[in-house]
């Protein structure tokens, strides 16, 4: 199961589908509403709770979604890894603004502004290219920017109710030259959590800017969830 983040949508995950897809695995991209944690946390654990997951299951996330996945995978007997793939990795009771706090703010958070959408923020498309996919071609990151979901900025600070990496294995993929995460907060979440890590010259938009990173370190999750 695949988690978009903020200013993204589940289409930001189409390359690393495909290879997965390459080697049969199911695959599904869930689209979260991005109106407060506890709406997102359940439409995935309310994906988690179909038939698509009945089997074991590896849970990615990407960004905002990493604290959505801490929460929602908690007690979920079919979830067997995680994958933060750029991602939050909120202890329980701590919030993303919490996690953010203990860096200097990333250059990404100077262009986040009210959204066409009353009470909803978005990623100032002007400055999107640059800030959060300077990697990938100018005209995917210009889409990128017009179609972005907006979110309500609460989600940022409200608590995780639970943290499923004390209790999953745990992978994580850190964007040396992310701009809307410092990458010491990632490292920081990395280390904290003792997680096989791999560090990337990725911006924020690592799923698609490098998605074969990415998909291998979840192709990692399932070996290592086959092997136990």
């Amino acid at each position: 199961m695949l988690l978009h983040g903020a200013y993204a949508t589940s289409a930001s995950w189409n390359s690393v589908i495909d290879l997965l897809n390459q080697e049969g695995h199911n695959v599904l991209a869930v689209d979260l509403p991005l109106t407060s944690l506890a709406d997102d946390v359940a439409v995935a654990r309310q994906a988690l709770a179909t038939a698509a997951f009945a089997g074991p299951t590896i849970v990615a996330g990407h960004s905002y979604a990493g604290a959505v996945m801490t929460e929602a995978a908690d007690k979920a007997s079919n979830v067997v890894g995680l994958v933060y793939a750029t991602a939050f990795a909120p202890l329980k009771g701590e919030s993303i603004v919490d996690l953010g706090s203990r860096f200097p703010a990333p250059p990404g958070n100077s262009f986040v502004f009210p959204s066409y959408r009353n009470g909803f923020v978005w990623l100032d498309p002007a400055h999107y290219p640059q800030i959060f996919c300077p990697d990938v071609s100018l005209t995917m990151a210009r889409e990128m920017a017009v179609t972005q979901k907006p979110i309500v900025p609460d989600c940022f600070a409200q608590k995780a109710g639970g943290a499923a990496w004390q209790q999953i294995p745990s992978w994580c993929l850190i964007s040396k030259n992310d701009m809307a995460i410092n990458p010491d907060v990632e490292r920081f979440m990395a280390k904290r959590m003792k997680a096989p890590t791999i560090e990337v010259n990725s911006s924020h938009a690592s799923p698609v800017s490098h998605p074969r990173e990415v998909a291998a370190l979840i192709k990692a999750a399932i070996k290592s969830h086959k092997k136990a």
